[in-house]
């Protein structure tokens, strides 16, 4: 394939293998092979922030990728091979415009006496990202009527963002500006670094994911999802008819299970089955099993 390609992936639990379900050996080290190839971009999308990002790629031995959408989808750098990390104030001012000229500080006088809302340290917050934790097993139904009535009385557009931390047990709400998402910072970096939907994949492998998995961008679902995010995902795409554009990894793939890299190299080669070709290389990974 001499086309460019964009591959935007998600972190924890898949390229990351955090979760439970083993990890076929191997399928890191050909994900990288393939990142470090001249034909692709590849950009992270994470709601960790920079320092935290930095961390994992470090710690997993990651590919340094060109682009992060970090932040839940407040912040876009540009990284590339020098780690220079230059953010995009472009996007930025864009979606900051949602906000109507309020701060982040501002939007927490507006929440600050609603007893379910307890503020996440300063390194999890930013300038447009509004961050909290929430009792487990709260009702956020109501408390999400709440916090929008009040935010659009101040004219505030705002996206909220409800998530469990599996591992701490704590509920987290995002506020962020109404454009602030996953889905809307991979059109802008594919309108920036002109790439149509025909050379971008998306991987991604949990609910946070969805928008950007039953969209018109081509996705990848990893087989370590669970069985409800991809139930929904399915039907959710079916819905919107954009079922072609939605790939269920199950593994098999050059003898990998579907989990994690595994399951986005199956996936992405499902789009652009040239990549099998230069995936099955010998001398690119001597022992690859099914984990």
């Amino acid at each position: 394939m001499s086309e460019r390609l964009l591959i935007c992936t998600d972190l924890d639990r898949t390229l990351i293998p955090n979760g439970p379900e083993p990890e076929s050996a191997g399928a890191r080290h050909r994900f990288a092979m393939l990142a470090g190839r001249p034909e692709v971009t590849l950009a992270y999308v994470s709601g960790r922030h920079r320092a935290l990002v930095e961390e994992a790629i470090a710690e997993w031995d990651l590919p340094v990728p060109d682009f992060v959408i970090g932040d839940v989808g407040t912040t876009i750098y540009r990284v590339g091979a020098r780690h220079a990390w230059e953010r995009l104030e472009s996007w930025e001012r864009r979606i900051g415009e949602d906000w109507a000229g309020r701060s982040r500080g501002d939007l927490h006088a507006l929440l600050q006496d609603l007893k379910a809302l307890r503020p996440q340290e300063d390194s999890k917050q930013n300038r447009l990202k509004l961050s909290y934790y929430l009792p487990p097993g709260l009702d956020t139904s109501s408390l999400s009527a709440v916090v929008r009535q009040r935010l659009e009385g101040a004219g505030v557009r705002a996206r909220l963002v409800f998530s469990v931390d599996d591992i701490e047990g704590v509920g987290l709400l995002d506020v962020l500006p109404a454009r602030a998402s996953k889905r809307h910072a991979i059109e802008a970096l594919m309108r920036e670094q002109r790439f149509d939907m025909g050379h971008t994949v998306f991987c991604g492998d949990s609910g946070n994911d969805l928008e950007v998995l039953v969209s018109p961008i081509p996705a990848v679902l990893v087989a370590n999802s669970r069985a409800e995010v991809r139930d929904l995902a399915c039907r959710l795409a079916a819905e919107a008819n954009t079922s072609d554009r939605l790939y269920v990894a199950r593994g098999g793939f050059l003898g990998m299970n579907g989990n994690y890299a595994g399951g986005m190299l199956e996936g992405i080669a499902h789009y652009h089955r040239v990549i099998a070709d230069w995936l099955d290389d010998p001398m690119g990974s001597e022992s690859d099993t099914t984990g």
